[in-house]
């Protein structure tokens, strides 16, 4: 396996974080811009950095299925903001999920990161996950689905929750590398139960590191900032 760039970017555009504007909006709209966009982890001198290709949305008070959906507790109080901030969660005692918070101050709301396809540092990322990785198609097991995303990146509660995504000292951020997405889809969102038939999971049409089950028929979205 070759530990170098699938697509060309210069590593100077992965330096700087999207602002904080850039999540003060509806978790909607937060999350058909982030497709696209890079995760960076940087470790010493070493740098993770992966495109962001399926999002989900989490509306705050007015979706069953928001971790914040009952309220403020010590637990979500990262997704009632200032917008910009991770929010890192366990699930099924196993794996940890990545979020954003979005909205202004005092407003529930969040995107999850769902997927993300490997650019930089996978031989780390694989070993993070203690898979093998013998030919490119095995690149799914680094970034395809949430827990694996967390765990390629490092990414715990304890380390990363309420870390500021937009401060150019942290160690983990988003960055946008000047990509551009030809065409997203919108389906329901997968692996929950409460507002499940909601149309607010983002993905890039055709990406093969989108995870979960087949969405050729999903309606296309249009793409706005």
């Amino acid at each position: 396996m070759q530990d170098g760039w699938i697509v060309t970017t210069p590593i100077e555009q992965l330096r700087t974080p999207l602002s904080r504007d850039f999540y003060n909006r509806d978790p909607r709209r937060v999350s058909r811009g982030l497709l696209g966009k890079v995760l960076v982890r940087k470790e010493g001198a070493r740098v993770l950095a992966a495109r962001i290709v399926e999002v989900e949305a989490y509306l705050g008070k007015n979706d069953a299925a928001a971790h914040s959906f009952a309220g403020r507790t010590a637990r979500n109080a990262v997704l009632f903001g200032p917008p910009g901030y991770a929010y890192v969660y366990f699930i099924y005692g196993n794996h940890y999920c990545l979020n954003v918070s979005c909205l202004p101050d005092g407003v529930a709301g969040g995107v999850l990161f769902r997927a993300a396809e490997p650019l930089l540092g996978m031989k780390q990322m694989a070993v993070a996950r203690g898979v093998s990785i013998e030919a490119t198609r095995d690149l799914r097991k680094l970034t395809s689905g949430p827990g694996r995303l967390a765990e390629a990146f490092g990414i715990t509660r304890e380390r990363d929750n309420a870390r500021d995504l937009t401060s150019a000292r942290s160690d983990i951020f988003i960055a946008d590398d000047g990509y551009r997405v030809r065409r997203i889809l919108t389906t329901p969102r997968i692996g929950i139960t409460k507002a499940a038939e909601r149309p607010l999971r983002y993905v890039i049409a055709g990406n093969e590191f989108v995870s979960g089950p087949n969405i050729r028929n999903s309606k296309p979205s249009l793409i706005r900032s």
